[in-house]
């Protein structure tokens, strides 16, 4: 069976669950499809297919993403939120994905509790996909992946720092999809925000049979030799309450003109998924300026959410 092939009705939980050439694959799926969409042409791979887009989580991208991609190709997107259904309130998870599982062709979620999405893909019976959960973020690592080809020509063998919260669901998703990638990756964040230390000796796995590798580290000069770097808000969507404490932690890590030039690159690009709290996590010079690359990442998550969709789900 081909890799085309073996994505056909398989949900997308975490890039634990893909290998380096099915993540590929979806990329270049994703170019083929951007492409042929600059050109005006749609395509019809899920014509008479309905999509689930269960909301716990406000979004702008990752819904729009989904709502648009699905139109694109022909299906019907339903949006579901949180005063919309009984998700695990009058009904269990459980109950509620087989519900929806007979009445839609595929499902997404965002949402807070990563148990919720796998229990959704255990029992819908059919491909449901993860818009974001407080662990993961996969969706957006396959935009980070396309946007990184497309400056670079390639994604193996770069330098990429993450900096910021070595916990956070980027980081996870980050450390996962890019040692598979066979990059050379560097989580950049003060000792008490480092990532688990299980998911660390999984990823150095990853790494080692992609030729990759992977650095924990708290010193800013690792940035040097960087061909991007990444940051995330220093406080995720319910964190709210932590705010002073990581800004206190965070401040040293953030991404400014100083560590862009420590790079010692000038073609260092900068990425980050937003929304961004400019003058926390990344200056407005950065942000604003030519090295960042942020909305072109943006766009990407519409055209690799496409590619997920029609990869799992759809006749193409």
């Amino acid at each position: 069976m081909g890799v085309k092939e073996g994505l056909k009705g398989r949900s997308f939980i975490t890039l634990r669950d893909y290998t380096a050439e099915e993540i590929a694959y979806l990329v270049d799926l994703a170019a083929e499809l951007k492409a042929k969409k600059k050109k005006g042409i749609t395509g019809s791979s899920l014509a008479g297919k309905n999509i689930a887009l269960i909301f716990e989580k406000p979004s702008t991208r990752t819904r729009s993403s989904f709502t648009v991609g699905c139109l694109d190709e022909g299906g019907h997107p339903e949006y579901l939120g949180c005063g919309d259904i009984q998700l695990g309130h009058k009904e269990t998870v459980a109950d509620t994905a087989r519900v929806l599982g007979r009445m839609f062709d595929g499902i997404e979620f965002r949402g807070f509790s990563h148990a919720t999405v796998e229990t959704l893909a255990e029992y819908a019976g059919v491909p449901v996909w993860n818009g974001l959960t407080d662990d993961f973020h996969p969706t957006q690592i396959l935009a980070d992946l396309l946007t990184l080809k497309e400056n670079f020509g390639r994604v193996g063998g770069l330098k990429f720092v993450y900096a910021g919260d070595g916990r956070n669901n980027m980081a996870n998703s980050l450390m996962i999809g890019l040692t598979k990638m066979g990059m050379e990756l560097v989580i950049l964040a003060p000792k008490v925000l480092w990532p688990r230390e299980e998911l660390v000796r999984e990823c150095e796995g990853y790494a080692s049979a992609s030729g990759g590798s992977l650095t924990i580290c708290e010193d800013i000069a690792c940035v040097k030799g960087a061909d991007a770097i990444y940051t995330d808000v220093w406080c995720s969507m319910g964190e709210e309450d932590k705010a002073a404490e990581r800004i206190a932690l965070l401040s040293p890590y953030q991404v400014n003109e100083s560590m862009m030039a420590s790079t010692g690159k000038a073609e260092t690009i900068f990425m980050h998924c937003l929304p961004a709290v400019r003058g926390k996590e990344v200056t407005e010079g950065v942000l604003e300026g030519r090295q960042s690359v942020v909305f072109d990442e943006a766009e990407n998550r519409m055209h690799t959410i496409k590619a997920v969709m029609v990869a799992t789900l759809g006749n193409y």
